[in-house]
């Protein structure tokens, strides 16, 4: 395919991304949330006994300022706990408080609901086949932007 072919399954994959970025939207929206702190409150739902906190920044691709700041803002209102991860004092290991489990019961469970239907409206084929191409396009836009040259 020539660059201007694919400029436009560029431009037609970016609507459908944001599409998907927007249902994401708004549904914080209905919480005050944004959606990283979306993000972040269900990576600590579905970690069980809590995760690192560089785990977060990891899995988001956030600064640790980022995740620091909204890990910061759900422990003022009593929604998470942190403990100093054993062996590195620097990291901290975030946990749901009840407080914090009883706020996030009727947001993240719905979102992932949602995200689970979405997809099993899919043929298992399909949904094999998305994963498999989102990946080598994920790890291809990883690739490609890490070798843009800085100013």
């Amino acid at each position: 395919m020539d660059r201007e072919e694919v400029r436009a399954y560029v431009n037609q994959y970016c609507k459908l991304r944001d599409i998907q970025y927007a249902a994401y939207e708004l549904h914080a929206r209905k919480y005050n949330l944004t959606s990283k702190e979306l993000f972040v409150l269900g990576i600590i739902w579905f970690a069980g006994d809590g995760c690192l906190q560089s785990e977060i920044c990891e899995r988001l691709s956030a600064t640790k300022q980022t995740v620091s700041a909204i890990i910061k803002k759900f422990w003022k209102l009593g929604y998470l706990s942190l403990t100093e991860a054993e062996n590195d004092r620097r990291n901290k290991i975030v946990r749901f408080t009840d407080a914090g489990r009883e706020y996030a019961k009727d947001i993240i469970p719905p979102a992932a609901s949602a995200e689970i239907d979405a997809m099993a409206e899919l043929e298992g084929k399909d949904i094999i086949e998305m994963v498999r191409i989102t990946t080598l396009f994920s790890n291809c836009m990883k690739k490609k932007f890490g070798e843009i040259k800085d100013k």
